[in-house]
């Protein structure tokens, strides 16, 4: 999920502890490792809520893109405010 550059910016890479909270990471690269995180699990149900409300528009482009790609075969509900996250959507109530 368009992580590595951040990673290889971090000083002990893929070793760094992340603060508490998250706290030494923006906001973007917070929400980006909670994506990865859950791709990882291969869940088949996916409830994002707000997940793209305070990041920049590159972020929310990756992380729309990672959830269309990775959980087209899942069942993903959406909580937003902005009608660009689930224009794509198959059913919105």
């Amino acid at each position: 999920v368009q992580l590595k550059e951040t990673i290889k910016g971090l000083p002990g890479k893929m070793d760094t502890d992340l603060a508490e909270i998250g706290s030494n990471l923006s906001v973007g690269q917070r929400q980006l490792v909670c994506l990865a995180r859950v791709i990882l699990k291969k869940n088949q149900i996916l409830i994002i809520d707000k997940a793209t409300s305070n990041v920049d528009p590159r972020t929310d482009e990756l992380i729309r893109k990672a959830v269309h790609e990775k959980f087209a075969r899942c069942t993903v509900v959406t909580i937003t405010h902005r009608l660009s996250t689930i224009i794509d959507s198959d059913l919105i109530m």
